[in-house]
């Protein structure tokens, strides 16, 4: 049987739990929700981990990142491990990378790619590929009108002033409006080489199966869009989030970290209650959901590229992120830190395979983007050298998800001020460990927003027991010490000199 094709869709920091918060908008996503539609959606899928760099990691290797070893953003520690990317490589296919790296050391390219790959978070602006785009495309260079920042960092965001994307990174914390056409953004770059790849593999009529990845920058911060795009989300129809009033009882110190501009004190603190008003948080809001939408169109063109050529005929997709935002939430936060709230915890996934996998499925099965490769690899029939944490989907699905785990444990290290913790998430409950803090316990199906900590509730004491009972064995299981001695060299040099913080513009 030939070697299906393999397209993996990745966005960035994509806002999507807001469960029950049904008098809000609803995010446009026609896109993704048609190809859902296609295959199946998983409407439980959690990272990982919070912060992008250990999470990409993961989705490389099918491990966590404390088996891999990069546990916070840039640590850079080295890959001993073939990728998934390698192994395609090594077994006969061609790959195709196109956009953000963030995954610690080197670039696609050191993993058996061809295409558009720079190291570390980077910013596609300033490459040449971009510059050529634009040339032959007759774009003007992009500009945006800022609206708002929450940036303190860049005291260069001034509200009411034009903008160009010049630094190093394109991580600016902040919202406007981008002035040029919405081809001039990154998201339009990068599907168009995407588009073109595929318009050339067909046009070449080659049988070596190929694997295409797309991982885009959005709708990561900044919220950049188009006037179109913000016309989509009036802010002033944005409700309160139901957790922006919350005053963080009876929740770990991590929940009180904070360093964005306007809404912490000089200690690195959430002020409370939020000093920025809602109306504010009500734009970036919209810009957000704006983003989001200006992406999905973006991945919408690979998708449709891709049925036009009827490539689709033989090809496994998944399209995920690699982790949530908190925008909004749990006191009024902005990006994402060392908590591990649902709205950070929980992505966007699902995965189509024509003639495999039975379309318009919906499944509450917990899943992980941990699963994409380890998936990505057994539709190939290969696998990786070692024992991965993830599971193969497709053997799931073909049970009609019978067949599927009890409980799933994300974790994290800290970011931006230390924290270790261990998040084990059931069908109804999560508990959460963090090492030097609170514990956490919450009762999904009652409160999904995470507002009452019922880890010192008596009724509850059973539940407690049970879960740390499940998450320590599957701690002692994994050979996994909160911090082993590795870890905790890594902590301490990483937030000892400070890097945990943006590098200075």
């Amino acid at each position: 049987m030939k070697k299906p094709n393999l397209l993996y869709i990745m966005v960035d920091h994509q806002i999507y739990y807001r469960h029950g918060w049904d008098l809000g908008p609803r995010i446009i996503r026609n896109h993704f929700s048609g190809f859902a539609r296609r295959g199946v959606e998983f409407s439980r899928a959690y990272s990982s981990n919070p912060l992008c760099g250990p999470t990409r990691r993961s989705i490389l290797t099918g491990l966590y990142s404390h088996h891999h070893g990069e546990i916070l953003n840039d640590v850079n520690v080295p890959m001993t491990e073939r990728s998934y990317l390698q192994i395609l490589s090594d077994n006969g296919y061609r790959n195709y990378y196109f956009g953000k790296w963030h995954a610690g050391m080197g670039t696609a390219h050191d993993h058996g790619c061809e295409g558009y790959c720079y190291p570390s978070y980077g910013n596609p602006y300033l490459t040449p590929e971009y510059k050529a785009y634009l040339k032959e495309k007759n774009l003007p260079e992009p500009k945006i009108r800022i609206e708002c920042t929450m940036d303190p960092w860049r005291l260069d965001l001034v509200p009411g002033t034009t903008y160009v994307q010049d630094k190093e990174w394109s991580n600016e914390q902040a919202s406007g409006i981008l002035l040029t056409p919405k081809e001039t953004h990154e998201a339009f770059f990068l599907a168009d080489m995407a588009c073109r790849q595929l318009e050339e593999i067909k046009a070449s009529g080659s049988e070596q199966p190929f694997s295409l990845r797309l991982d885009f920058w959005g709708p990561h911060d900044p919220y950049f869009v188009t006037q179109e795009y913000a016309d989509l989300y009036e802010p002033s129809e944005i409700p309160k989030y139901p957790t922006f009033d919350s005053p963080e009882l009876d929740k770990p110190s991590c929940y009180r970290k904070e360093h964005n501009l306007g809404i912490s004190d000089k200690d690195g603190n959430l002020i409370f209650p939020n000093p920025v008003p809602w109306e504010t948080w009500q734009l970036l809001l919209s810009r957000c959901y704006a983003h989001s939408t200006m992406v999905d169109d973006a991945a919408g063109l690979v998708l449709d590229k891709l049925y036009e050529l009827g490539l689709d005929e033989n090809t496994l997709i998944i399209w995920t992120a690699d982790h949530g935002d908190a925008i909004a939430c749990q006191g009024g936060k902005f990006d994402k830190a060392s908590y591990m709230c649902e709205e950070v915890m929980r992505v966007p996934m699902a995965m189509c395979y024509k003639g495999v996998i039975k379309p318009g499925q919906v499944t509450d099965a917990l899943v992980s983007n941990l699963d994409a490769p380890v998936t990505l690899l057994a539709a190939a029939g290969l696998e990786f050298d070692y024992k991965p944490d993830g599971l193969n989907l497709l053997e799931q699905e073909k049970t009609g998800f019978r067949s599927r785990r009890e409980f799933f444990v994300s974790e994290t290290y800290g970011h931006l001020h230390r924290n270790v913790a261990k998040s084990l998430v059931t069908q109804r409950y999560k508990y959460t460990v963090n090492k030097e803090d609170l514990a956490e316990l919450y009762d999904l199906a009652l409160d999904p927003y995470e507002t009452r900590n019922l880890i010192f509730s008596e009724k509850h004491m059973p539940i407690v027991k049970e879960l740390d009972q499940k998450l320590h064995g599957w701690v002692k299981e994994e050979g996994d010490i909160f911090y082993d001695g590795d870890s905790e060299y890594i902590l301490q040099k990483h937030f000892a000199r400070g890097t945990s913080k943006p590098r200075d513009y």
